[in-house]
């Protein structure tokens, strides 16, 4: 099960091998890839484009412009459900450890410098990827110890790419 925010709007969906629900019913689609990031969809007799121009993987939220029209969405699967029925979710994390690339790609912008205090949700970086660029925020607070990487350098998935004190 996801639970998906789309402008604040929230859609429970449950995946089956044989279709997909959104709020309890049936998702009658065909989805084409046109691009690389970018979709041709047929729904109930209309025809869409989106397209993803931005996606922050770490904390699963996506920038979609579907038409002409632009929706934030963000995804929480079972287990970010879970901990947060527990009381128990990502937010609680009142200090950052290290930020790891999510993905190998080549580091366009750093946003911050060192000794710089950071909160949750502060831009720390932006990393191209599958020719998406990509902000990768900070989850909690925190003071940057190290930065490992520099612009225009390519990184490798699970690097290291900020030290946190």
């Amino acid at each position: 099960m996801l639970k998906a925010t789309v402008n604040n709007r929230i859609f429970d969906i449950h995946n089956d091998t044989s279709e997909i629900l959104v709020n309890e019913e049936i998702l009658d689609w065909d989805l084409q890839v046109i691009r690389e990031n970018t979709f041709h969809i047929l729904f109930k007799n209309h025809s869409f484009t989106a397209e993803v121009l931005a996606a922050d993987y770490q904390n699963k939220a996506f920038l979609i412009k579907i038409n002409q029209n632009q929706y934030q969405v963000s995804v929480k699967d079972r287990f970010d459900l879970l901990l947060t029925q527990l009381g128990i979710n990502n937010g609680a994390q009142a200090k950052v450890n290290d930020l790891k690339a999510p993905m190998p790609g080549l580091i366009v912008d750093i946003k911050v410098k060192v000794g710089d205090t950071v909160n949750k949700g502060d831009s720390l970086l932006i990393l191209e990827a599958m020719k998406m660029e990509n902000v990768l925020k900070a989850t909690g607070e925190g003071k940057i110890k190290k930065i490992r990487v520099s612009s225009k350098k390519n990184v490798e998935k699970n690097q290291i790419l900020i030290e946190f004190e």
